[in-house]
């Protein structure tokens, strides 16, 4: 009995030693937590007020707008404003174009990235680790710097104003191949190897084996592609000179001048309704999203 009672006086200091550096790493970690939660709020709050700002002047009267000081809440709410922003200008076919030219892109996109990123992944050719840090080096290059270039060769095909001008240079993404590759990565061998066995080949493997595994990659490329494009407004800016070829981004500006003064609750209207179908892919899509990126690490 004494000599357990001498034991636990011995190691009595020990435990309360160990329990001390317990709570001050647990204080530490609490501190870390209440920093990084408070700069995402103050980042929340930074995106969230602009958003907001811009739905509540869509629904207000114009002699709302310019009133001091501004109020967030109007005290009467209007519909009319989205009414005039869709009718005011050739609004539906600034839409129709966007879908359509979106669309194309995405398409093209899922193709490119599905075969580069199995050839990356699966197949053993020369110069293979060399050509993939190429691609990536694209990701580098900023679309300002390929802007005249670009322009001088679409006028040379006689591109310029077209569709083939707004889709075809987008067809290639290093991110989404970079993305794909990263999750065909990760399924097993043995399931390739099966489907071999089974006499599947290179195009039923990637249709029949990695793309329903690597879903989850593919949506949330998808879905940062689909804003990228959809927010585009340099490219369609020097490729289109006319209304018809105008995108979404691009007609809002040309909504907001051609008036001789700036009704910016119509502005605002056009703007909530192209913001729209991101917002609600990204709230429908926001699973996949997080699933994508945790799915898709580093390997290889």
């Amino acid at each position: 009995m004494k000599s357990r009672l001498i034991i636990l006086l011995l190691l009595f200091p020990i435990l309360i030693l160990r329990r001390r550096r317990y709570m001050g790493k647990r204080k530490k970690e609490v501190y870390i937590a209440f920093i990084i939660h408070t700069v995402l709020f103050l980042a929340t709050i930074v995106t969230v007020i602009p958003v907001l700002w811009a739905v509540s002047t869509a629904i207000k009267p114009l002699q709302e707008v310019y009133q001091y000081p501004p109020s967030l809440i109007s005290a009467r709410i209007t519909m009319e404003n989205f009414v005039k922003a869709w009718t005011g200008a050739p609004f539906p076919r600034y839409a129709l174009n966007s879908v359509f030219v979106t669309a194309s892109i995405l398409l093209g996109q899922v193709v490119n990235a599905s075969l580069a990123a199995y050839a990356f992944s699966r197949l053993q050719f020369k110069g293979k680790n060399i050509l993939f840090l190429a691609f990536l080096g694209t990701m580098m290059v900023p679309t300002q710097v390929l802007a005249i270039p670009s322009f001088l060769i679409f006028k040379t095909f006689g591109w310029l104003n077209t569709y083939l001008a707004l889709i075809v240079p987008f067809f290639s993404s290093a991110f989404g191949i970079f993305l794909v590759r990263q999750s065909f990565l990760s399924v097993p061998s043995e399931l390739v190897d099966a489907a071999k066995v089974d006499g599947a080949g290179h195009l039923r493997i990637i249709l029949d084996v990695l793309i329903p595994l690597s879903r989850p990659a593919f949506l949330s490329f998808l879905l940062l592609s689909f804003t990228w494009r959809w927010n585009d407004y340099f490219w369609p800016l020097i490729m289109t000179n006319s209304t018809s070829m105008r995108t979404l981004p691009v007609g809002l500006v040309f909504l907001r001048t051609t008036e001789g003064s700036v009704e910016w609750n119509v502005v605002m209207a056009a703007t909530v309704m192209v913001m729209s179908p991101i917002i609600i892919l990204f709230i429908l899509l926001q699973k996949y999203f997080v699933e994508g990126v945790m799915s898709s690490g580093i390997k290889g």
